[in-house]
């Protein structure tokens, strides 16, 4: 009997579709081979009661593989060996007080890490950071980058505006490092299209340094695309990432990427993206300057964009999953 591959997908929320939609693409991909399922869970958070009700939603099925694709690693308790867990960064899930830190890294990556047949992980950098935490473990490690989606095809109409240029940077937490996008892009000519909600602290920087801005929230799929689309530029500088979707879906489309030269940016960015020191307001301030004022930089960072993202076209990335699943059919 031919086995089912049931995704796993944490409880849905409008302002986050990045897990879903990469998956979703690959899940169409593998059911060209294979019977493929698609479970969103009840509950949202990680309260007792969520991981219980979630726990207790799914029944497990003899000839189904259970493939949890992040954001809910203790799935892993109920499926073990039938399962494979995706996790997408480490850092950011362990915060807060010492006993929290303990807690989460025993529930979120020790136990599953034991449970569980093979870990995917989407970067060399979160393949090292999740083996410091796992070390008798890391054998399951496999590294599969995230695949760009197949929705996002090159931009034909861009012309750059060299006037009034529109920049788009995505996030607002912490780690995306807005604040200093701010500083180095005051007394410049240009807006910024901001992705995320804004607190008033970010806010009130804005006004402080009268910068021209638009700020979206809760945007579908298709209404990010289009957002890409009406940027002239990519800013996105962060302080850490697990992997960095923006760069790829960026290049995709045709838009030159500024980013940071360290973690998995890097990694992911390759030589196709204008690389600075997230930590410098002026190395921010010069990258964006110099795309802005130099029509051949922003040409090669596209063209070279354009060769980049095919290391992760969804054929190739779906096919490195299917390698881990004929392991276990």
């Amino acid at each position: 009997m031919a086995k089912v591959i049931n995704y796993i997908s944490r409880y849905r929320l409008p302002q986050y579709n990045s897990i879903e939609e990469l998956f979703k693409s690959i899940s169409e991909q593998v059911s060209k081979q294979e019977i493929t399922q698609w479970t969103a869970l009840p509950r949202y958070g990680a309260s007792i009661t969520s991981i219980f009700r979630n726990l207790k939603s799914i029944p497990k099925q003899k000839n189904t593989i259970y493939h949890i694709t992040g954001d809910v690693n203790y799935m892993s308790i109920k499926f073990g060996k039938q399962s494979i867990l995706t996790i997408h960064d480490v850092h950011s899930a362990i915060q807060g007080s010492f006993l929290k830190k303990r807690v989460i890294s025993w529930l979120w990556f020790k136990l599953p890490a034991r449970q569980v047949k093979f870990i995917t992980v989407i970067s060399e950098f979160t393949k090292t950071e999740l083996s410091a935490i796992i070390p008798r473990y890391q054998h399951k490690i496999n590294v599969i980058y995230n695949p760009v989606n197949p929705q996002i095809v090159p931009d034909k109409d861009y012309n750059f505006d060299t006037i009034n240029p529109k920049i788009l940077c995505i996030g607002t937490k912490k780690n995306k490092n807005l604040n200093r996008i701010v500083a180095a892009v005051s007394g410049l000519n240009v807006e910024l299209l901001i992705l995320g909600g804004l607190n008033n602290d970010q806010i009130q920087i804005l006004k402080n340094n009268n910068i021209s801005y638009k700020s979206f929230k809760q945007l579908s799929f298709d209404q990010v695309i289009q957002l890409y689309k009406n940027a002239d530029m990519v800013c996105f500088p962060s302080l850490y990432e697990g992997f960095g979707m923006p760069i790829i879906e960026a290049q995709a489309i045709g838009r030159p990427v500024l980013t940071s030269n360290l973690g998995a940016m890097k990694e992911v960015a390759g030589d196709a993206a204008c690389l600075v020191d997230p930590y410098s307001v002026k190395q921010i301030r010069d990258g964006i300057t110099s795309m802005i004022n130099n029509r051949r930089i922003r040409e090669n960072l596209i063209q070279k964009g354009f060769q980049n993202v095919k290391r992760f076209q969804i054929e190739k990335i779906s096919g490195q999953y299917m390698e881990l699943y004929n392991q276990m059919l």
